[in-house]
């Protein structure tokens, strides 16, 4: 169920984000202004009411965040920024929708915002967010379609963005005299022996649809796969996505039972509750590992790079923020989008508790937060084209690869007919799709 929240005036005294406030107040032509948010009900987005209430004391801008559960929240931002006047000013969006929303007309071009010098803060320094966040949540129409290049142009910036580390029990590894995986051939080695000692390896999502393509996808990149090539052939039947599969299949063996229904909530509960020595997935595992209400082993995590296999590949993911092509308060919106995934706003976040978007923030606080001199380190192999994030994505997604890897994990069937099976499927797709009319 959706959420309306109405955020008001903080309490007095709070910092001055905005860069030269002391001198002028941009903000003032926008006072009085309500702006309506649709953000996902995530740990990331709930903390983040905080800077709100900090924004709208500074400004005087006011802020409502309708939050839905983010499964929900694609069907009723298209429902809202399919009409003539919408009800939203801001959207956060996962990183998936981006290209559907841009096809249908439905995003401002934030490039139209940075040719006004009255709404563009001079010290944000757009260059500090992580590159590889900003081309996975808010580049359109560069290579691909969705990738950097000069056809590209900015449409959103990144905010609950992700990358994968790696998360292992230090005590476990210490007991067990193992040394942390590096590749992907050390990592089989790990699980291999800490499943004969009864000792679940590596927790996993893993259930039907999404959630075990997720799985699989984490493992593809560095192991050297792709979906597609370059001319959008299907290629999820190659030697490479055929060993990220045996991969994944062996998760599930020497992981924590139950590997096969977990979602990503599952998954994060089995190693907060010391039912696996190791986390492969998103960064967000290091603040939940520090939550004394979830987590029973605070103190005993330590963090590493995604190992590599052919290459170093890790996931990029999770939330950018947009302005509706139907919203009545476009340049109010961006001077929200900019206050928040500003230095200022970056480095609140993290004093809430949220995930900081930019590289200075990481390394400002990395005496505080063990992973943030990993998740540095890690960024520069995040890889954009993690998935392919097209519109005909979802059903590839959950109705082909989703069941595909069920059969990987759940049965003993030779995995590469499995896949084969997959690969024609998807190329129907595309064929219908028309994404083979100029060969």
């Amino acid at each position: 169920m959706n959420k309306l929240v109405k955020i008001g005036l903080a309490t007095a005294g709070s910092l001055l984000l905005a860069a030269g406030a002391a001198l002028a107040n941009p903000y003032e032509k926008y006072a009085g202004t309500t702006l309506v948010i649709s953000w996902p009900s995530n740990n990331h987005f709930k903390v983040a009411e905080g800077l709100v209430e900090q924004f709208t004391e500074e400004t005087g801008i006011e802020v409502e965040i309708d939050y839905l559960q983010y499964l929900k929240l694609r069907d009723r931002q298209l429902l809202e920024m399919s009409k003539p006047e919408g009800e939203y000013d801001v959207v956060a969006w996962v990183v998936m929708w981006k290209g559907e929303y841009v096809n249908k007309g439905l995003l401002t071009p934030l490039s139209q915002m940075y040719t006004n010098a009255g709404l563009v803060d001079p010290d944000f320094d757009i260059d500090d967010i992580a590159d590889a966040y900003l081309q996975n949540g808010g580049v359109v129409g560069g290579e691909r379609g969705y990738l950097p290049g000069k056809s590209g142009g900015l449409y959103g910036l990144p905010f609950g963005a992700e990358t994968s580390i790696l998360a292992y029990r230090k005590d476990i590894f210490e007991e067990q005299g193992l040394d942390v995986p590096t590749t992907y051939d050390e990592l089989t080695d790990v699980m291999t022996k800490l499943h004969a000692a009864g000792i679940p390896a590596l927790t996993s999502r893993g259930a039907t649809g999404h959630q075990v393509t997720a799985a699989w996808l984490f493992h593809l990149a560095p192991l050297g796969g792709r979906v597609f090539d370059a001319k959008w052939n299907p290629v999820v039947n190659s030697p490479e996505s055929v060993k990220a599969a045996e991969f994944l299949r062996h998760v599930a063996k020497t992981g924590p039972v139950g590997i096969p229904s977990f979602g990503f909530g599952d998954a994060v509960t089995a190693f907060l509750q010391g039912d696996a020595a190791m986390w492969l997935d998103s960064l967000k595992i290091a603040a939940l590992s520090r939550d004394a209400k979830r987590s029973k082993i605070d103190g005993k995590v330590g963090y590493a790079l995604h190992p590599t296999g052919t290459r170093c590949g890790s996931e990029t993911g999770g939330f950018a923020l947009g302005i509706p092509a139907n919203s009545q308060n476009q340049e109010a919106a961006f001077l929200f989008i900019q206050y928040v995934t500003s230095k200022a706003g970056d480095q609140k976040m993290v004093e809430l508790g949220g995930d900081p978007v930019r590289i200075s923030t990481l390394k400002n606080n990395a005496d505080k937060f063990p992973e943030y001199s990993v998740v540095a380190d890690q960024l520069p192999c995040a890889d954009p084209d993690w998935r392919p994030l097209i519109p005909e994505w979802n059903e590839l997604n959950v109705d082909v690869l989703g069941q595909a890897l069920t059969k990987v994990i759940t049965t003993d069937d030779p995995i590469q007919p499995i896949m084969d099976d997959a690969n024609e499927k998807i190329r129907a797709i595309m064929e219908r799709e028309g994404y083979y009319v100029w060969q």
